[in-house]
């Protein structure tokens, strides 16, 4: 195993040796720690590789601190903090840092809530102050406008990822059961509708005072940094916040069922029966936590384990089962998941894990499956710290809940040394003969699937209802407040120079076979990522077998001539590796990453799934059924509907770009193997493309490749072209597609405009950047943070070689629609007009800035190669690409407005609740046609 070691004095991160493979050596990241005053305690991390700089904040207090009638106030409070304080701009945290380049965001668990921001290097000073103002400064600024406003922000967030998903409800159900009623563990993070909307301005004024001091936090800035500056800059501004009360940490509070606990929920959503069963077991960083994770990977993780076998092979009940396990600061879970085929009773798929638990009490594992696992655990290991980002949240994490930054070394000392005795003993200590809670999730109406003996799960349920007043919120007046008193000036610091971005030195090459090669080399990490590029893909589908690319694609991993599927898949395991094979609109691509010691071994195993498919048949018959239930799943998500019905209105259902890459259930149903076989014929090298990045050099990618070179031998392929025609009969239309019950409305506003190839293509990109670009958006900042009608809201051009739309999307709560789908109309209508010479200034500076930071990682500069190579691009085009924003002039931007991005030209979808909203959307004035699920007219 390779180790790491990320030194603060150099520009790379180095690595200090290379042992056998069986061994561990030293994998650490660099750091120097220190701690303020008032108990903040810093840790910083110096890495020159890019002009970059990450700050992340983690302060310990999640759901676990919350009281019930009070649940989801830490995530609450998460948003709130985001919104102003008192020595920023009013609105500048959301609007400031896309404008200087940068990225921000929060995250709320159990146990903490994370803050993070990412920089170039000018604005380190300026994210200093932003951040640190957020942090101690913010509470005298909430007024009660801004609580209710996000209150909506939040109810929206629980309506979109609960409310409104399948199987939404399922972690409400298990945690209500699993653990006792007072236990910090059993309420959802985000808590109840009910709780949110009686939070009161005391009520966030006493959670600040309680957990938001700085003794309670750890703070990791991370990236290209001089240490000694850098820790002036934080005593200056992080050094004032005040300390806060002592924040005694929750000691470990593991769960003992008396008796297992099985429930049942008919979901409105769901169109299959889950199934999932999980068993108590023990916090982070217990011993036994490495252990439980690799059992969890040899019971499910590959073609060789026993639930695989029996409920996959030879019970055919469903198509990917899987477990993990989950530790949190006081307890911890493992869970066994199974998503059951359309139509199976769920007392067949316990019995099956019952099964598959007694075959692994009987036959065990082998060495390679434990070895594989291993391996496939060094390489996530290396993976989960590739960034700057990874390494400050892994730093930051480390030293808030066991006081050691740099405990990666820990965790991969601790997942090899575990051995096989541990997992038995993890298995017979938790799993075997131990009581668990059981969750039935089935489809409306077909209660027959449920587990025998399965008690109703009772959860609360949002009513819809119009014109709710409560609901309706606005931006409000300024606080009012005296200021805190500083010794320092807390007024925004001035910018440093801008780093501008330069591309990165790019080889090319071309094997005998006709393949091109485009490589990066970076030796930041003892880690390569590369693909094979096949132009075709999707657009080789014949319209009535829509999909077979994705299915040859997925049977090509399905084994080799030589090695069973569950062969292949050890052999790719016992290598640390990851292969895939993606079917894409305009391309087949073959993609892994893995240890650089590996890659000639992972290559040869590409070069023969390439070329000797295994085209098993019964691998065929499972994954079609896995592919049919996958589908039918799709049809419970009422942002897959509105999606597909989108592009299906806009292409046209005759045209292979208005179908689904995976096809349909009627397409998939007419593909048989011996066609799969046929299909295969169109992988050819000619004009296939090689692209990697990593640590490698050319010479060893061209001899890596040179059997390659001789063995895939050349044959023309012609791509056909698909004739695109925009709609002319569409103007005017929205198209209204019912799903009852829905708490939000999904909404696609969009139509046909330009291929990547076309010269404008960039203009219309870069004009969209007000628009509909991320959190400072006029798109986000008024349906969100005005309005409250919503989680997110946000407008796209897709890069590829035909003719791609332009496209608004956001989930609206129920009762918003109408007023959402006005906003967004008058929006299009005069942005235009309204684009002026302050929005040119910071289009540019956005775009600009935030190029010193999209390339960072590995699969960014494979993403630099493949524009270069599908777009015959040269290595410069970034540069060149910034050169023409540069140039554009705010005429420039409204011309390119006022020809694609027009409302009169674009066709509205909403799918949504019909009895509640149905007669508001006739209030829009447009021609109105229902449809159903599938697209057809009502």
């Amino acid at each position: 195993m390779y180790g790491i070691l990320c030194s603060c004095s150099n520009s790379e991160q180095k690595i200090t040796k290379e042992v056998s493979d069986d061994t561990v050596t030293e994998f650490k990241i660099d750091y120097e720690k220190f701690t303020l005053d008032n108990g903040l305690e810093v840790i910083l991390h110096e890495d020159h590789s890019d002009p970059i700089v990450a700050v992340a904040t983690i302060m310990h207090v999640g759901s676990s601190r919350e009281k019930p009638g009070k649940t989801g106030f830490a995530h609450f409070f998460e948003h709130m903090s985001f919104n102003d304080s008192e020595n920023t701009p009013v609105g500048a945290n959301r609007k400031l840092i896309p404008e200087w380049g940068g990225k921000r965001n929060g995250g709320t668990s159990n146990d903490a809530t994370r803050y993070y921001e990412v920089v170039p290097k000018d604005a380190f000073e300026k994210i200093l102050w932003i951040d640190s103002d957020r942090f101690g400064y913010m509470i005298n600024t909430v007024t009660k406008a801004a609580l209710e406003r996000e209150k909506q922000v939040v109810k929206n967030e629980k309506r979109q990822r609960v409310d409104n998903m399948p199987y939404g409800y399922t972690d409400e159900i298990i945690r209500k059961h699993l653990y006792p009623k007072g236990h910090p563990y059993s309420w959802t993070v985000i808590g109840s509708l009910p709780d949110l909307q009686s939070a009161t301005l005391d009520d966030v004024k006493e959670f600040y005072a309680q957990y938001y001091g700085a003794s309670n936090a750890s703070l990791v800035i991370a990236g290209d940094i001089d240490i000694v500056e850098t820790k002036k800059l934080v005593t200056k501004w992080y050094g004032e916040i005040r300390k806060g009360p002592e924040v005694t940490p929750l000691k470990p509070m593991p769960v003992i069922l008396n008796n297992s606990k099985l429930l049942y929920f008919e979901d409105n959503f769901a169109k299959l029966p889950e199934l999932r069963m999980v068993y108590p077991t023990v916090e982070k960083y217990h011993q036994d936590t490495y252990a439980l994770d690799i059992l969890s990977k040899l019971l499910s993780g590959s073609k060789k384990s026993p639930l695989y076998k029996i409920l996959v092979e030879e019970k055919k009940l469903a198509p990917n089962p899987y477990s993990f396990q989950k530790s949190n600061e006081i307890a911890g879970e493992f869970s066994f998941v199974v998503r059951a085929n359309a139509g199976k009773d769920l007392d067949s798929v316990k019995v099956a894990i019952e099964e598959g638990l007694k075959k692994f009490e009987k036959q065990g594992f082998t060495d390679n499956e434990l070895k594989r696992v291993k391996a496939e655990l060094e390489t996530k290991l290396y993976m989960g710290v590739s960034t700057i980002l990874d390494k400050a949240f892994q730093l930051v994490l480390d030293n808030e809940f066991i006081k050691d930054p740099g405990y990666i070394s820990k965790t991969a000392k601790l997942t090899s040394a575990v051995t096989r005795e541990d997992i038995m003993r993890v298995y017979n200590t938790y799993i075997k003969n131990q009581n668990y809670v059981m969750t039935s999730v089935v489809p409306k109406n077909q209660l027959d699937l449920v587990v025998t003996h399965s008690t109703e799960a009772k959860v609360w349920l949002e009513e819809i209802k119009q014109d709710v007043v409560n609901e309706v919120v606005s931006q409000g007046e300024e606080a009012v407040y005296k200021k805190t008193l500083s010794k320092h000036d807390r007024s925004e610091p001035d910018s440093r120079e801008l780093p501008l971005f330069k591309s990165p030195k790019v080889w090319t090459g071309e094997i005998a076979n006709g393949m091109k090669l485009y490589g990066i080399e970076n030796n930041e990490l003892p880690l390569v990522n590369f693909d094979i590029t096949i132009p075709g893909g999707h657009l080789l589908d014949p319209i009535e077998k829509c999909g077979i690319s994705n299915f040859m694609a997925s049977m090509m991993m399905e084994g080799t001539a030589t090695k069973t599927p569950a062969e292949l898949e050890e052999a790719i395991g016992l290598l640390g590796a990851s292969i895939t094979i993606s079917n894409e609109t305009e391309e087949i691509r073959i993609k892994a990453s893995c240890l650089a010691k590996n890659f000639e071994k992972t290559l040869d195993l590409i070069e023969e799934i390439l070329l000797e498919p295994r085209w098993d048949k019964k691998e065929y018959i499972r994954l079609k059924q896995a592919l049919q239930t996958r589908l039918k799943g799709r049809e419970a998500s009422p942002r897959a509907i509105a999606s597909f019905n989108f592009k299906k209105l806009l292409y046209g259902n005759q045209n292979i770009l208005g179908l689904p890459n995976f096809g349909t259930l009627e397409t998939i149903e007419n593909i048989s193997l011996e066609e799969i076989k046929h299909h295969y014929k169109n992988l050819s090298p000619n004009n296939a493309i090689f692209h990697i990045a990593g640590n490698i050099e050319k010479n060893k990618v061209e001899e890596a490749l040179s059997s390659l070179a001789t063995n895939w031998k050349t044959k023309e392929i012609t791509i056909p072209k698909i004739k695109i025609v925009e709609k002319e009969n569409q103007k005017n239309q929205l198209y209204f597609i019912d799903v009852p019950g829905s708490k939000q409305s999904v909404i696609f506003i969009g139509r046909l405009a330009l291929s990547a190839m076309d010269p404008e293509f960039n203009n219309l990109d870069y004009a969209n950047e007000i628009l509909g670009k991320g959190s400072s958006s006029q798109l986000f900042q008024t349906l969100r943070i005005n309005k409250g009608y919503t989680y997110g809201a946000y407008s796209f051009i897709r890069s590829q070689k035909n003719i791609s739309p332009f496209y608004i999307t956001t989930n609206v709560r129920t009762n918003a629609t109408l007023p959402s789908l006005k906003i967004i109309k008058e929006m299009i209508t005069s942005y235009s007009t309204n684009f002026s010479k302050k929005d040119v200034k910071v289009t540019k500076s956005k775009i600009l800035k935030r190029s010193t930071r999209n390339y960072e990682g590995l699969n960014d500069k494979l993403n630099i190669l493949r524009e270069m190579s599908k777009y015959n691009k040269p290595a410069s085009f970034i540069e060149d690409d910034q050169k023409e924003l540069i140039e554009m002039s705010e005429s420039d931007f409204k011309t390119i407005i006022s020809k694609h991005i027009k409302e009169d030209k674009m066709i509205y979808v909403i799918v949504g609740d019909k009895a509640s909203q149905f007669e508001e959307i006739k209030k829009l004035n447009k021609i109105i046609i229902e449809l159903d699920i599938n697209g057809n007219r009502i």
